[in-house]
């Protein structure tokens, strides 16, 4: 219709488009992680044996959230990764090569007709490919999987429980309960690792603090470096502290001669020398 409109006002049919009246401008918010979502290694490592030990599909996919803890693989990411995507030694780092992504679209909607439809990597060109380190505990974790439970007929490595496409409702269901079994009573009351997607968020937290440059980091979570540092900045831990000290230092303190009256306040904040 507002090409029609358009070509009316083109063929003086009409002054203006009516329609350009109602175009709002749209502003995509970024929403900053909240940090209290964020595991720590050991949280992580109890989430993880909880999952192996749920029934059915659970030992099958401890794997699967592992991409997401260690690699800050995206869900959609994992379920599109493939044996042929992976360089791994048998122990040690690695590497993943992300080619497409699976993302749940359901089957009446997907163009293969499936559950999860074959895309390109989010925010990147369809053929691009993006590669990201793989951890020596993720090396240690891809090779029994592979070999206990191989892959599926186009290579995959995460599936479902009869070997089809991995469902959405199926992973949460047994992250929730991972959660009720790995968790304190108050942690699991928590925002804590509330989705199986905050992993990704403690990955990319876990590099950031570990030191790695921004610029790195981003290109491994598939990030530009202005939202890396926007959905991240309340993650990063013990910035404040070195900032204190770097301002603290001999160039930084002022040179001012305490007076040599006493003062019981100056002697309580320790300026004053008794």
């Amino acid at each position: 219709m507002h090409n029609a409109l358009e070509y009316a006002v083109e063929k003086e049919l009409l002054p203006q488009n009516p329609l350009t009246a109602l175009k709002t401008k749209k502003t995509r918010t970024v929403e900053a992680v909240d940090k209290r979502v964020v595991v720590s290694p050991d949280q992580a490592a109890r989430l993880l044996e909880a999952v192996r030990g749920q029934e059915r599909s659970g030992h099958h996919l401890v794997a699967f959230f592992a991409l997401l803890y260690y690699a800050a693989l995206r869900p959609a990411e994992a379920a599109a990764l493939g044996k042929g995507d992976l360089t791994i030694p048998e122990q040690g780092w690695g590497e993943l090569y992300l080619p497409k992504s699976a993302p749940t679209t359901g089957a009446a909607w997907a163009d293969s007709g499936k559950r999860r439809d074959q895309r390109g990597l989010k925010h990147r060109p369809r053929e691009e490919i993006r590669v990201v380190p793989c951890a020596p505990p993720l090396t240690d974790l891809l090779h029994p999987h592979l070999a206990e439970f191989g892959t599926g007929p186009t290579g995959q490595l995460i599936r479902g429980i009869r070997g089809d496409d991995l469902s959405d409702s199926t992973y949460g269901r047994i992250w929730q309960k991972a959660r009720e079994t790995a968790l304190t009573p108050e942690e699991a009351a928590s925002p804590l690792a509330k989705r199986p997607y905050d992993l990704r968020h403690a990955a990319v937290s876990t590099w950031l603090n570990g030191g790695v440059p921004p610029t790195q980091v981003a290109e491994w979570a598939g990030h530009s470096v202005a939202v890396l540092l926007r959905v991240y900045a309340k993650c990063i831990a013990g910035q404040g502290q070195t900032a204190r000290e770097q301002i603290s230092g001999p160039s930084t303190r002022p040179r001012i001669k305490p007076k040599p009256a006493s003062s019981r306040l100056g002697r309580r904040w320790g300026f004053l020398s008794p």
